[in-house]
């Protein structure tokens, strides 16, 4: 019998990457548990998940992609060749060389997606190509509030949740039990068992909203106003911090009479939460300090007014002196490790690649990029590029079919699945069948990957090692080592990105032979070897508080802040020097009514799933087999559709397939599930795995003209719909 040895790793089927340790025999993972000595740091945390125990299993699942696979058919055929990765990488480099000798570097477009991979090796290689076309997914999620906190406070802030220091909690669009189901879940529970006042607003009475002593349930894509009501309360019956205020904030006065006509009242009629649950969730979160905020993509994804509600939540924080303290919130530090600003190389990158970018948002570029690097300097840190450069998916599509402002011919996909994560996904479908390249790194063969020129093996969970780094925004790095070697051949991503780099001229820019000698190399300015990274997985100090207020050795005064005044910008100047709003100002947006009297959220996730990933897994089938459309008791009633009825769920853009489920929510409001398609179905056209099913993305758009003029975030959120039975 082969010889088992235990390997500490990690399970990478979210975000969270938790510790496992991993039984392994004969080069094969045959068991995995737990590891308690790794985050969370405590097994319990993991036993409620389902995703981590089915290992083995992903390891070696039948539908995973394990050889490199060329088209031999047409696109979308479903007819394969199997051929060697030096093929791979010489015709995909060749092609590519070709396409940019006819067109230019901007031919060449990368999408990517969630936080279970590393991203800088392939925005190392779009730098040195000479592309500043990488669309991800921060538009709506994670980029509207990093931009709002660095432009409000000089930096990004990390919330936080102890039992033991925080006194209230405000969860606003966002729903741990189902989209975390990790540390901040459990650490909630706790939080609610010492009795302590938690705030939960979503249109849903969601597993979080059912632990609130006060929850709110807004009517989608009102959030905004709701936030400058909250504001209205506090400022009006002084609830706010006088002394911090006083001291630390540039523009109370004008934030002050700017949210006076936000009265309850008021504010109950736009938003429909009653007026005295408006004055009591202000009084709460105000009147117990330290009080901590918790956003989700319920506001990531409302359109043009993410900026507002981001804007107002942050001066909530603010006035009510909840920033940068224990039990509330502290501002993040630049790392100690080699940041991903300076692996991705985007600081070098052409200033003619540059003015190439697609579209001229007034944040969400290049220009604004560095408008705001300015200010940040001030205090030595430096935000990430690539992510929050990233181009408006919406100018790439319409490139790829019109060719204007210039054609994009070619697109490389890497840990995402864009036709069922990106907006309108018949747009996106016309888009990619007109490339004349698309390469898709997977682990399985998604709708994306169905439509294909190349796909090729992606190293997956146990596979690779790992250093996450929240985009080099804070002093923290989780991972550690992988379990295995990469079974058939499978290969790490970043030995595709160095592989294609030496064959287009950029050996020089590729120092490190493979993956685990860049990581390796990335940790060590901190002194850490990567052997003594993975035995703990984690890296990071204990944060520091009240920064703003320790003396500068330069000056002798205090540091404050990296905006423009040196406080907390409540009324932000930079904002209305590109043509915005230094306050936040909710936008006028289509309401439901007529052919679609309704309001959809799209973003729903549902446990046991990760976003569009493992509905290949019979075990989790078996929990969760069909996708659900959550409206009230009343709206069924009104609509005359029975729980369990399949009905149809349909926009301006298309129409899409859900299960009725009653629940507890909003009047008016529908619920759909996200990132649902049908692996077992054919992997080929017209389906493509049930693509067009249940696909909450064929309902929604994200043109540039109607999404937010800042950082690009289309509305997935208080979208007008209408629900009828279906066949």
């Amino acid at each position: 019998m082969p010889h088992e040895k235990t390997v500490r790793t990690n399970c990478r089927f979210c975000g969270y990457q938790c510790g496992l340790k991993a039984t392994v025999a004969g080069g094969r993972v045959t068991a995995v548990e737990p590891d308690p000595g790794q985050y969370p740091g405590d097994a319990a945390i993991q036993r409620s998940c389902r995703r981590w125990r089915l290992a083995p299993e992903f390891l070696d699942h039948p539908q995973r992609i394990n050889y490199p696979l060329k088209r031999v058919g047409e696109r979308g055929s479903g007819q394969w060749q199997r051929i060697t990765w030096e093929q791979a990488l010489d015709e995909i480099a060749a092609r590519l060389a070709a396409l940019k000798e006819r067109h230019g570097p901007e031919t060449l477009a990368t999408c990517i997606g969630g936080p279970h991979a590393v991203y800088w090796p392939l925005h190392r290689f779009l730098s040195l190509f000479g592309s500043p076309n990488n669309i991800g997914i921060g538009q709506i999620c994670w980029n509207p509030a990093t931009w709002v906190n660095t432009l409000t406070y000089g930096w990004t802030v990390e919330n936080e949740l102890d039992p033991g220091a925080t006194d209230c909690a405000l969860f606003w669009g966002t729903n741990p039990a189902e989209s975390d189901n990790s540390l901040l879940w459990r650490e909630l529970l706790r939080y609610r068992r010492t009795g302590k006042p938690l705030v939960v607003v979503d249109p849903r009475r969601s597993r979080t909203a059912e632990l609130a002593s006060l929850w709110l349930p807004v009517r989608p894509g009102t959030d905004a106003v709701l936030a400058l009501g909250l504001l209205h309360v506090v400022i009006t019956e002084r609830l706010y911090d006088e002394a911090f205020v006083a001291v630390w904030c540039h523009g109370f006065d004008r934030l002050a009479g700017h949210v006076a006509p936000y009265t309850p009242a008021y504010v109950a009629s736009v938003t429909g939460v009653a007026a005295d649950d408006i004055a009591a969730a202000a009084r709460l979160y105000a009147g117990h300090a330290p009080a901590a905020i918790f956003t989700g993509r319920g506001i990531d994804q409302i359109g043009a007014d993410s900026i507002a509600v981001h804007r107002a939540l942050a001066s909530l924080r603010a006035v009510t002196g909840n920033l940068d303290v224990p039990g509330a919130s502290h501002l993040t530090d630049m790392p100690d490790f080699i940041p991903e600003l300076d692996l991705e190389l985007s600081e070098s990158f052409p200033a003619a690649a540059r003015a190439r970018q697609l579209g001229r948002l007034g944040l969400q570029s290049y220009a604004g990029y560095e408008r705001v690097k300015q200010l940040t300097l001030r205090h030595g840190r430096r935000l990430p590029m690539r992510y929050l450069t990233s181009a408006q998916p919406n100018l790439v599509w319409r490139a790829m079919l019109t060719g204007e402002p210039y054609p994009v011919r070619s697109l490389i996909v890497m840990a995402t699945n864009p036709l069922l994560t990106q907006a309108d996904s018949r747009l996106v479908y016309e888009a990619l069948k007109s490339l004349d390249l698309l390469v898709v790194l997977e682990l399985f063969p998604t709708p994306t990957a169905m439509l294909a020129d190349y796909v090729l093996p992606s190293a997956g969970a146990l596979e690779r090692p790992l250093l996450e780094t929240k985009a080099g925004t804070a002093n923290l790095a989780y991972g550690g080592e992988q379990a295995v070697a990469p079974y058939y051949e499978r290969r790490p991503d970043y030995d595709f990105w160095r592989g294609l780099g030496l064959r287009l001229g950029q050996a020089d820019q590729w120092p490190w032979a493979d993956f685990h000698a860049a990581l390796a190399a990335s940790l060590a300015p901190t002194g850490w070897t990567w052997a003594d990274f993975c035995g703990t997985g984690l890296y990071s100090l204990p944060p520091d508080y009240r920064k703003h207020e320790q003396l500068d050795p330069r000056t002798g005064r205090p540091a404050g802040f990296a905006t423009a005044s040196g406080k907390v910008e409540l009324y932000c100047g930079l904002l209305g020097e590109l043509d915005g709003d230094p306050l936040p100002v909710p936008r006028d947006k289509p309401a439901p009514g007529g052919e679609f009297p309704l309001s959809l959220i799209t973003g729903a996730r549902v446990q046991p799933y990760f976003a569009s990933s493992f509905r290949q897994f019979p075990a989790l089938r078996a929990v969760h087999p069909e996708p659900w459309a959550q409206v009230s008791a009343a709206t069924a009633a009104r609509l005359g559709l029975a729980p369990g009825s399949p009905i149809l769920v349909a926009t301006e853009r298309g129409q899409a397939r859900f299960i009725l489920q009653v629940a507890v929510m909003a009047d008016d409001v529908v619920s759909v599930e996200y990132g649902w398609w049908y692996p077992e179905q054919a992997a080929a056209e017209p389906g493509l795995g049930g693509l067009w099913t249940a696909n909450a993305n064929i309902l929604t758009n994200a043109d540039y003209e109607t999404s937010d003029p800042f950082v690009g975030t289309a509305t997935y959120n208080g979208v007008p719909c209408r629900v009828t039975p279906a066949e």
